[in-house]
């Protein structure tokens, strides 16, 4: 295969259906290394392996803990922060934003803490088997805000640039989660499309997502034209990301 992303249980409590998330630490940190041998196994040596990780207020070295375990059989390449909501002030955007108020974007979740703050992200590690792996930046890049610099830059041919590894993705809106999302912990399906993107669409042979849940990854493969595999323990999982698919291809005019 030549890309993997995926998002495991984080062992945070999640109720999920099929899964108990309240794991012994160091159990979950083995178990998370045992998935990384067996993708490490399977990844092409030019593969890419996009692990999205969060955690929570109380332990936030868990994500980087994660990290150390799968990076005792991959190369850390990349590091990504998928931010899921940003308040923008008005000042600070500049007059070229057009904004007559301060701005906040995407999905909030309140944290009933006087200790803790909102996490507004989480992270998505690019593995790879030697951190040499060339990426197609400017698949996923932005046009330069000053036009100038696409003549200062030496290595800007076109109005492009690297979108870098900030990445503001927010969920759809949904109006009934246990008909549009029912998976107590999803990522969108643009963020999959990004990782494949950047990785080069043309080198993406085989995409897969060992926890696919309720398909966001195989929808975003299917939107890319992109083979893929995905796998779960839960029945009801997959029955979803099988209707997704279907549903999201009607609506394109494409085939699931």
């Amino acid at each position: 295969m030549d890309v993997v992303v995926t998002s495991p249980p984080y062992n945070i409590g999640i109720p999920y259906r099929s899964y108990d998330d309240r794991r012994p630490r160091a159990e979950y940190i083995g178990w998370i290394g045992r998935v990384a041998e067996e993708l490490a196994n399977c990844l092409a040596e030019s593969g890419s392996f996009f692990l999205n990780v969060g955690a929570p207020p109380k332990d936030p070295w868990l994500a980087w803990d994660v990290a150390r375990e799968v990076g005792r059989r991959f190369v850390l390449q990349n590091v990504f922060h998928w931010v899921k909501s940003i308040a923008i002030d008005r000042e600070s955007a500049g007059k070229q934003a057009g904004l007559d108020r301060d701005l906040a974007l995407g999905h909030y979740k309140p944290v009933g803490s006087r200790r803790f703050v909102h996490s507004a992200h989480e992270y998505v590690f690019h593995f790879t088997h030697s951190g040499e792996v060339e990426l197609d930046r400017l698949a996923v890049g932005v046009a330069y805000q000053d036009k100038t610099n696409i003549g200062r830059w030496g290595r800007a041919e076109r109005d492009l640039r690297c979108r870098g590894n900030t990445w503001f993705l927010p969920y759809d809106t949904i109006q009934k989660r246990s008909a549009d999302r029912p998976h107590p912990a999803s990522f969108p399906p643009a963020l999959v499309e990004r990782c494949v993107r950047l990785h080069g669409l043309t080198a993406t042979r085989l995409l897969i997502d060992p926890f696919v849940g309720i398909g966001s990854s195989a929808v975003a493969a299917a939107r890319l034209g992109v083979p893929f595999v995905g796998f779960d323990i839960d029945e009801g999982y997959l029955a979803v990301a099988r209707d997704r698919v279907a549903r999201d291809m009607a609506i394109s005019g494409g085939k699931a």
